[in-house]
This record gives structure tokens, sequence and C-alpha cells, in this order.
């Protein structure tokens, strides 16, 4: 009888597992749309993204790259010692 349920047990758990297998496989297959920087960052407008998923990689690290260094350039606000 414990044989029976243990049994029972595995296929139930076989089918969750086969049937959330299903759906994340059934959104991976799904078109992600292609990456659209916002319009205006900063005040500047931005250009249109380029064909190859190549190029937008490479111009999404440069917009981080710039971004870091312009925050890098901002002076720290240093802690307030009045106690």
């Amino acid at each position: 009888m414990r044989a029976v349920f243990g049994l029972v047990g595995l296929l139930v758990a076989l089918a969750i597992v086969g049937v959330l297998a299903k759906k994340q496989l059934a959104a991976t297959r799904t078109p992600v749309p292609s990456l659209q920087p916002p319009a205006v960052a900063g005040g500047a407008a931005l250009p249109a993204p380029a064909g190859t998923v190549r190029e937008q990689s490479q111009q999404v690290q440069q917009q981080v790259r710039q971004q870091v260094e312009g925050l890098m350039q901002q002076a720290r606000p240093m802690p307030d010692d009045s106690r």
C-alpha cells in the first residue's frame, strides 16, 4: 500500500514538473520585443537603435559606461557630524 502511494505521489510530482516545463518552454518561444531606449534621457535625445543585436549591445554598454562615468564625476554628499 505504501508503494502504491509513493508511486502515485511520484507520478503527480512528475506531472506538475511536466506542466511547468511546458509553460516555460512556451514562454521562451514567444517573440521578444527589441530593445527600445527611452526617447529622452538627461535632456538629450538618444539615437535610433541599430539593426543588429551586437550593435544594440555595444550601444547599451556605451550608455552604461557614460552613465557610470557621469555618476563618478559627481561629488559625494558628506555626512553631517553634528551631534
